[in-house]
């Protein structure tokens, strides 16, 4: 390997960032760019600021319009100094919850669901001890923070940070801004992989810049997908330094020992650079990972997914309640829909087809009809024109499908009669995609795992990309959310697919 000196000198393009041509140039765009220490504090302050209008409006509110519904003494005294004091301890107490409740950790900013799960957690259970607070003190007043305040906030709560994360999401993916740049280490599949991964999207804020495997493996200055090579691994903390990284992330190799990686963070620590250790656990989430340290070595505990106990219960009742919500509010336009449908084609206005639901049972499910009558037996017809991946059929402009159907699919309109599905206890509002019994068969080991939980009418599928998406990326998603659901994550998905209707991206 050469020394530091001679990769300065290097005239490689650096294609990490845009309109850049040399390492020299890189070097300059990369101190000109805002600290990650800067630009953390400067959004985490802005975040911190419109929680804390959020919560003062949400306690306010409480207060203001709904306390003398509730409060023993006369409407003039829920005015006074008392209860404003009662009202401003609580907005101080919801911030206090939120901090601690690590709603403010820059790690958890811009991706994920650990930033909202965090958020929604501390809130709830600062509500949880001020319900059993007033029960215990027959404090009748709190029920009025605890009706209005509680869900007033906790939403608004969501949805700033949601709009926050949006705000964020644009600076990195149209400006590059708002990025936190990394050295990768490791052997060059290692690298290679944690280069696909973190640079292909970039609104996730990790950038590799640069790269350090062992001897023999890469030369100097040869790029691995568009990343080049800057040294050897002992050569990390110099390469950090070359290039302004903010976080070295070390693979999984056996050249970086347990001694070589405590001498590489000693390195790391003195120049305010993070160090990162990737574990290979692909589509895990971080609720269901833990480290138990034990003596000289730290053990990573990956708790193995749940199919049952009380958190399904709860999603059960969710999706009936709502789902019989949704029939009544939608009734009026589902008769219109109906009648639309046997106008522009005469028929059934419903499609009924077997679909497999949660344990490989079989169930009907209910759609509008957006195709000619009897055109599910035309598929073996239109097979060569099939441009779906994997076991699933699809034709972008099939010709099977009416006027009104391209209309009702374009918006998922003909999805709505499921919610009788969900009524009946077949199907969830949220989870994987309903398989046919045909796709079933030719299902691998990793595919059934989509069966552990009841299909949905919406999912995660449903809010990346829809059809666009490739077949691989959509098992991907359906066994994540299988193995990875939340409540939380759910009420998400639901908020982001009225979203992904309005656009209709993917849809066909």
């Amino acid at each position: 390997m050469t020394t530091l000196d001679e990769r300065r000198s290097i005239r490689e393009p650096w294609p990490t960032m845009r309109h850049v041509a040399t390492p020299e140039a890189t070097l300059r765009a990369l101190r000109r760019s805002m600290p990650r220490a800067r630009w953390q504090t400067f959004y985490r302050d802005r975040v911190l600021l419109s929680d804390s209008l959020v919560v003062v409006l949400a306690v306010a509110a409480a207060h203001l319009l709904h306390w003398q519904q509730f409060a023993d003494a006369p409407v003039r005294d829920g005015f006074g100094p008392w209860y404003w004091a009662i009202s401003a301890l609580l907005a101080c107490l919801w911030i206090s919850s939120l901090a601690m409740g690590r709603a403010y950790s820059t790690r958890t900013f811009g991706s994920g669901f650990t930033e909202y799960q965090r958020v929604f957690d501390s809130t709830w259970k600062l509500f949880g001890i001020l319900a059993v607070v007033a029960f215990l003190a027959s404090f009748g007043e709190a029920r009025a923070y605890l009706l209005y305040a509680f869900p007033l906030g906790a939403v608004a709560l969501v949805l700033t940070r949601y709009a926050w994360r949006k705000r964020l999401h644009r600076r990195r993916d149209v400006h590059g801004e708002c990025m936190t740049t990394v050295v990768a280490i490791g052997h060059r599949d290692q690298a290679e992989r944690l280069v696909e991964r973190l640079n292909r999207h970039p609104y996730h804020g990790y950038r590799v810049v640069g790269l350090c495997v062992p001897d023999g493996e890469a030369s100097l200055g040869e790029t691995i997908l568009d990343v080049p090579v800057l040294g050897d691994l002992s050569q990390a903390g110099e390469v950090a330094a070359l290039v302004g990284a903010t976080s070295v992330a070390v693979s999984g190799s056996d050249a970086m020992t347990a001694d070589a990686v405590r001498s590489l963070g000693w390195e790391l620590e003195s120049a305010g650079v993070d160090l990162m250790l990737t574990a290979e656990l692909a589509d895990v989430a971080g609720a269901r990972i833990h480290v138990t340290p034990a003596t000289g070595v730290s053990l990573l505990h990956v708790d193995a997914p749940q199919f049952g106990g009380a958190k399904f219960l709860v999603k059960a009742i969710i999706d009936r309640v709502a789902a019989a919500l949704l029939v009544v509010l939608l009734l009026p336009a589902l008769l219109v829909v109906s009648i639309g449908v046997m106008i522009d084609d005469p028929g059934s206005p419903f499609f009924l087809q077997k679909r497999v639901g949660k344990g490989g049972s079989v169930f009907t499910m209910i759609k509008f009809r957006t195709m000619r009558a009897g055109s599910d037996r035309e598929v073996s017809q239109l097979a060569a024109a099939n441009e779906a991946a994997g076991v699933l059929f699809k034709v972008r402009a099939d010709p099977r499908v009416t006027r009104l159907g391209r209309l009702l699919r374009k918006y998922s309109v003909d999805e709505l009669p499921q919610l009788v599905n969900v009524l009946l206890g077949n199907m969830s509002l949220v989870g994987p995609r309903p398989p046919l019994e045909r796709e079933v068969v030719q299902y691998g080991q990793r595919m059934r795992r989509r069966l552990l939980v009841k299909p949905g009418l919406t999912g995660l599928w449903q809010v990346t990309g829809r059809s666009d998406l490739s077949w691989d990326e959509s098992v991907r998603l359906d066994v994540y959310y299988a193995e990875n659901w939340t409540v939380l994550q759910d009420l998400l998905i639901l908020a982001k697919t009225a979203r992904a209707v309005v656009s209709s991206r993917g849809a066909y």
